[in-house]
Order: C-alpha cells, then sequence, then structure tokens
C-alpha cells in the first residue's frame, strides 16, 4: 500500500467519488443493462465504488481483488447457468475490472473483458461516463449474445439496477 493511495481513499468521500454517476446515468445504465439481457442468457451486474474501505486498503486490495470479493458477496456467481458478469468500476484508483462467471469464461477469452476495461478507462479518463459505461455494456450484451443467445427461458436472475458504493 502506498501512502498516497492511502490517503486518495481515506480523503475521498463517497458522494463525491460517485459524482460521475448521478441518478439519470444510473437509470440509463440500468436500462442498458435490461436491454443488453434481452438477446442472450448472460446476467450484467454492473458495481461502482468510490473509496475502498479501509480494511481493503490496508491489505493492498487491488480492483481486481475488489472485484473478486464483490462478485461472491452480490451473487453473481450464483446464476444457474454460471453466466454471471460484474462490471466493476473502481473510481478513486480509476480503474474498471471486469469478472465473468466459470460457464462464460470457459467460452470468452478474458482478454475480450480487459478490452472492453481499456475502452471503459479512457472513455472516463476523457471525462465521458456516459459513453464509456453503455458502450462496455452493450458490447459486454454482444459478447454474451454470441456465446449464450436468449432460450425459450431466459430468467432475470441479478437486478438491472447498477449498484454504487
Amino acid at each position: 500500500m502506498t501512502i498516497r493511495r492511502l490517503f486518495k481513499h481515506l480523503l475521498t468521500p463517497p458522494w463525491l467519488a460517485a459524482r460521475r454517476f448521478g441518478p439519470r446515468l444510473l437509470a440509463e445504465i440500468g436500462a442498458a443493462v435490461e436491454v443488453a439481457e434481452v438477446g442472450q442468457r448472460g446476467e450484467l451486474r454492473f458495481v461502482v465504488e468510490g473509496p475502498l474501505p479501509f480494511a481493503d486498503l490496508c491489505r493492498s486490495c487491488s480492483a481486481r481483488q475488489r472485484a473478486a470479493e464483490l462478485f461472491g458477496r452480490l451473487g453473481v456467481w450464483d446464476t444457474e447457468e454460471n453466466c454471471g458478469v460484474l462490471i466493476y468500476v473502481q473510481l478513486v484508483d480509476r480503474q474498471v475490472e471486469i469478472l465473468a462467471d466459470r460457464g462464460i469464461a470457459a467460452k470468452v477469452p478474458q482478454a475480450e473483458w480487459d478490452a472492453i476495461c481499456r475502452r471503459m478507462e479512457a472513455a472516463f479518463t476523457a471525462g465521458d461516463y456516459r459513453a464509456g459505461a453503455l458502450a462496455a455494456i452493450q458490447r459486454a450484451g454482444a459478447l454474451l449474445g454470441e456465446h449464450f443467445p436468449a432460450g425459450a427461458n431466459n430468467p432475470n436472475e441479478l437486478p438491472d439496477r447498477p449498484l454504487v458504493l
């Protein structure tokens, strides 16, 4: 853990970090997730987090580790076909991670998800949070549609509404 990272997280109030994701954008993200899930069986979960909890900072938790922790805590792994995908945005560290459950990871290489993350980070760096988030959701939905097309039964197992921590 670097002192700089520690102070950035400790001195950034959650509301300040999350100001880029206001109610209107969160509603758009939720609607985009709903649309992205129509043509495929995968389940998307979008999570935005400001400062990390102090315990995670003390153990030098990376964005990837935090995403994995939330993947489990939010039950993204608990879909019938193991087809959950977590899009995790760590605002203070300015990092994005996408984790896919084992059913999807067996068919979609991590490099595909990483490319979406890097495009999203580039859009965020340019100040375009809306375009970055919505393009990532659309691309994730398209990838899932290629490998997990919708069947006769296409239940919505995870909330479409984004979560802000």
